[in-house]
């Protein structure tokens, strides 16, 4: 049975103010285990990129630990890999040198990032677009290269925060099939936040649905394990037992909007 990746016990935070602190989450407890896909769902501001910068060690809790590998999180990690919605790729390099940027940081040989790039490149379907610079490619183009300059530095853990949000709809659903492929070949363990219960359920292994401000988790659901190769849309629009789980998530979420 695969250990626990990522354990948060206790975890409540709060933002200090000139008024006087304000809270961000309620308790959270939570077990990622290695290897697995868990998606975060619930209400804009009920914190959960707070919990997700606070997983990356970009701000420590008010109240409670959080451990990777059974170590506490104390900062930010080599082991831990964060691709946010706003892009972070460099204009000034190349779509190859982007990916490159973190195993050049880390003394990589010549050998190893070419081979890491070209696996990736394949994954994320950049072929011919190697030496393109980001001021000539796609919104969603851009977000593959940043998702592969993520991937390239070997991350034991991913953290995604609505990576997607900002593409066109189309090009959403191939960006979700291919990291459903990325994940299904390299086997990291991955924490998604999204605000599409759709994206939640299509990617997830366990979904998890927060409640309002300040946010707990009210729910985890199990999905089903896709294949080797990852889902597709085509299949999974098709199978009641996707849709079912998806108006689970969405009868969940849409019960925030009257909670109190």
């Amino acid at each position: 049975m695969a250990s626990d990746k990522i354990s948060v016990s206790g975890f409540r935070h709060f933002f200090p103010t000139e008024d006087g602190p304000v809270q961000a989450t309620g308790t959270i407890d939570l077990a990622i285990r290695e290897g697995e896909f868990v998606t975060l769902v619930g209400p804009s501001g009920c914190g959960k990129t707070t919990l997700l910068k606070a997983i990356a060690g970009f701000i420590a809790p008010s109240e409670g630990t959080i451990l990777c590998d059974g170590k506490p999180v104390k900062g930010p990690g080599r082991e831990r890999g964060v691709v946010f919605q706003e892009l972070a790729i460099l204009p000034w390099r190349t779509v190859r040198r982007n990916i490159a940027h973190g195993l050049e940081i880390a003394g990589a040989s010549k050998a190893v990032r070419e081979s890491t790039v070209a696996r990736l490149v394949d994954l994320m379907g950049l072929a011919g677009f190697e030496d393109r610079y980001p001021h000539e490619l796609s919104g969603g183009m851009r977000q593959r290269v940043a998702v592969a300059r993520t991937w390239a530095a070997d991350p034991e853990i991913i953290l995604m925060d609505e990576p997607f949000a900002a593409v066109d709809a189309m090009t959403r659903l191939t960006l979700q099939e291919e990291l459903g492929r990325l994940c299904a070949t390299t086997g990291k363990t991955v924490f998604f936040i999204t605000h599409s219960v759709d994206e939640a359920v299509f990617l997830a292994d366990r979904v998890l649905v927060m409640t309002k401000r300040p946010g707990t988790i009210k729910a985890v659901l199990e999905v089903p394990r896709h294949g080797s190769g990852g889902r597709d849309w085509d299949s999974f629009t098709a199978d009641p037992e996707m849709r079912n789980i998806s108006e689970q998530v969405m009868h969940l979420v849409h019960a925030e909007r009257g909670a109190r």
